[in-house]
């Protein structure tokens, strides 16, 4: 009885991962007291450091909510900061919060319009390396101004719906069960077009991917950490843009030249278009739906179109707190559009509120950087060198922390640490925004080379549409290569020649 008991505790201890990850865990719990026992506070914190970027690392075998906030309530226990660190912590980056809590729900109820747009982009576009700039160019754009995982997840919607219309029609079944992925049921003179269609996606995919991280990087609201950058600052929407512009604008260009590069030149897994008979099937299937959409989904979709409209200028304008105009968008949306329940409400928050908790125990390690002064020694280290190549440092190591960990816990460590060198008066006003334009743009654009960087391509990597056109964490790697080096060395270049 001890035994099973034992073995249902063990099964039970973070779920469905691997044993070697989860007894990996069980050892950091056990050594740190010991370690904390026996070495300097300072040397425990780089190991309570190192083990959540393991976590976040292995975000594919668990989500880093449930490990990480292991190691931070045991920091908490050990001594190494204090609740009221953390509290502090939270409470100075409560705009970001508020952020993924409303700003990401807020979009969810715009996915309607946003599906129709890309559809028709989809179905009417012929050319395919115009078909893969749009898709690029959309992407990127929306993300400027919405939240880069509900574009993703707008695309993966997309794609999702038509790799079903095919597979049904090309298998004659009428829906696409979970153990038909392999495609064994499809004929086999349509084997070949399943295997295009699915490259054709995986390119689509790619490319929106990276928009969302080329467009991202430009205002406050396109990740997280760039509201918390610009909270530091003291920028609005505008002044975030215009900082930022001369890296981003290069970036978006440079990103979009090496789509049309990738394309034309079928290199790292892109250039395939897509099979005629397939896009047949799948202009066919838009006709219908079009026939079909009825006055009430018309005026759903004005009213969502309406609601984008006044997103962007509220935005814009500056008119409230981002997190207050995505709450606000909730509203007109749901109250114009007729979704008054509450258990329809909450499947709006379902994708966001797991990150803001994941957020929340970021801001718990961040404590303990600085109860710790961890970082203190790697800034003075950059710091060390001429005020002209502090951006290029600077933005070199964002660009490598950010490609093996996640680009918000790396930005929220190094904004902190410059801003305490600041406020110090160790530098001027306009080398400080030299250094925050090198961190935002350092966490966001070299981090495309992974998905433990972007939580968007992460969101892609784990999502149901991936096993079906056979993106993998090495595909997606070997297709973010070109717009890895691109991205990184356009934006190490801009960042060190950069006048604000």
């Amino acid at each position: 009885m001890a035994k099973s008991l034992q073995a249902g505790f063990i099964e039970n201890f973070l779920g469905q991962s691997p044993i070697w990850y989860k007894k990996t865990i069980l050892a950091f719990l056990i050594i740190n007291p010991i370690a904390y026992m026996i070495l300097d506070p300072f040397v425990v914190g780089w190991m309570f450091i190192i083990e959540f970027i393991f976590t976040l690392a292995m975000a594919l075998k668990c989500y880093p909510l449930q490990p990480g906030g292991l190691l931070a309530i045991e920091a908490l226990i050990l001594g190494l900061t204090k609740p009221e660190a953390v509290f502090i912590e939270v409470e100075q980056n409560f705009k970001v919060i508020l952020l993924l809590m409303f700003m990401v729900a807020g979009i969810y109820f715009m996915k309607d319009l946003l599906l129709v747009v890309f559809t028709k982009l989809l179905v009417n576009v012929r050319n395919q390396k115009v078909l893969a700039l749009l898709f690029c160019i959309l992407s990127a754009l929306l993300s400027a101004f919405l939240d880069a995982l509900t574009v993703v997840a707008v695309v993966i919607s997309v794609s999702v719906g038509f790799y079903s219309v095919y597979h049904k029609l090309a298998s004659g079944r009428e829906f696409v069960d979970a153990d038909t992925e392999d495609g064994a049921d499809v004929p086999n003179y349509n084997k070949d077009d399943l295997d295009n269609f699915r490259a054709f996606l995986r390119g689509l995919l790619m490319h929106a991917a990276v928009g969302t991280a080329l467009g991202g990087v430009a205002t406050t609201v396109g990740e997280p950490q760039n509201l918390l950058i610009a909270d530091k600052m003291g920028w609005d929407f505008v002044e975030f843009y215009l900082n930022v512009m001369p890296v981003s604008l290069p970036a978006l260009l440079a990103g979009l030249a090496t789509c049309l590069f990738v394309e034309q030149f079928k290199l790292f897994g892109y250039g395939t278009p897509i099979p005629k008979n397939v896009l047949t099937i799948l202009k066919d299937y838009d006709v219908e739906m079009s026939n079909k959409r009825d006055k009430k989904d018309v005026a759903k979709l004005i009213v969502q179109g309406i609601s984008a409209v006044l997103l962007v200028a509220g935005l814009g304008l500056h008119v409230a707190e981002v997190g207050l105009i995505g709450l606000a968008i909730i509203v007109i949306q749901t109250a114009f559009n007729g979704i008054t329940e509450e258990h329809a409400l909450g499947h709006a928050f379902e994708e966001a509120l797991p990150f803001t908790a994941l957020l929340v125990v970021f801001f718990s390690i961040v404590a303990i950087i600085h109860s710790q002064h961890l970082f203190e020694p790697i800034t003075h280290f950059a710091l060390s060198f001429s005020e002209d190549a502090q951006p290029g440092v600077f933005f070199a190591a964002n660009a490598v922390l950010s490609m093996i960990s996640d680009n918000v816990f790396v930005a929220t460590v190094y904004i902190g640490e410059v801003q305490a060198s600041f406020e110090a008066g160790e530098m001027t006003r306009q080398h400080f925004e030299h250094l925050a334009v090198a961190i935002n743009t350092g966490t966001n654009l070299p981090s495309v080379a992974t998905p433990n960087g972007q939580a968007a391509f992460l969101f892609l990597l784990t999502s149901s549409l991936a096993p079906l056109v056979r993106l993998s964490y090495g595909k997606m790697v070997l297709m973010a290569l070109p717009y890895t080096i691109v991205l990184s060395v356009v934006g190490f270049y801009t960042v060190s020649t950069m006048t604000i």
